[in-house]
């Protein structure tokens, strides 16, 4: 049972009703990835693209093993038609990628024909995301956040943000400092960890009250505009 269903693209068991066997698996299984990434990505936020890409992927996979099967050539010709596909998207975060890979290799294992197997792989994947995310494995304690602060070029940044830092976040780090205006004011980027339990407006008016009220910026990790452009 274990075994796989379609011993080669040119014996007697590769038929419509095993392609069809295969593809509808790939389905199947790429729907129950994508649910799984829905529910452990809730809090974070989900792209929908991304979510349909995950039931697409297994079955695109499925089908390309299918047509390739022990043919040199036609490996080779779609070697070649997919080089010519460039994507022009930003690195996505590493779990994604994770994800991309996991429906890869189920589209990969049905198209071999070991439905059985990737039935299996997928379901103890699954069950292992949806533990990590119940036990909040390696979940930062606070909320790690950019924060971008203007200041004028005659305050000397060096430690004047440290003592709210210290009270309002578990962890901070400067990444990058640049002057604006023609030299006229400084801008600080920070990567911060706020504290669970602080008031994110008590946080900002103490900042004010040291830049001079110039703006200051305060985003989530990850939803951040492009800060560096």
């Amino acid at each position: 049972m274990l075994g796989t269903i379609i011993s080669s693209t040119t014996g007697e068991s590769f038929t419509l009703t095993n392609a069809l066997i295969v593809i509808v698996a790939s389905i199947l299984l790429g729907l129950v990835i994508s649910f799984v990434y829905m529910k452990t990505n809730k809090k974070n936020g989900y792209n929908s693209g991304f979510t349909t890409t995950l039931v697409m992927l297994p079955v695109i996979i499925s089908i390309i093993i299918l047509l390739v099967g022990n043919n040199v050539a036609r490996a080779f010709s779609l070697a070649g038609a997919f080089s010519i596909i460039r994507f022009r998207s930003a690195p996505g975060d590493p779990k994604d990628i994770s994800y991309v890979f996991f429906t890869l290799a189920v589209g990969l294992t049905c198209g071999m024909g070991y439905i059985v197997y990737a039935v299996i792989f997928t379901i103890i994947l699954c069950i292992l995301m949806f533990v990590l995310d119940l036990i909040k494995f390696a979940t930062p304690k606070g909320k790690p956040m950019h924060l971008k602060i203007t200041i004028p070029e005659d305050l000397n940044y060096d430690g004047v943000f440290d003592e709210i830092l210290n009270e309002y976040t578990n962890t901070y780090h400067i990444e990058r400092i640049r002057t604006r205006d023609f030299g006229a004011l400084y801008e600080l980027n920070y990567m911060i960890e706020l504290k669970d339990s602080i008031s994110q407006k008590q946080f900002l008016d103490k900042l004010r009250c040291r830049n001079g009220n110039l703006n200051i910026s305060l985003t989530l990790s990850g939803f951040e505009e492009k800060i560096y452009g």
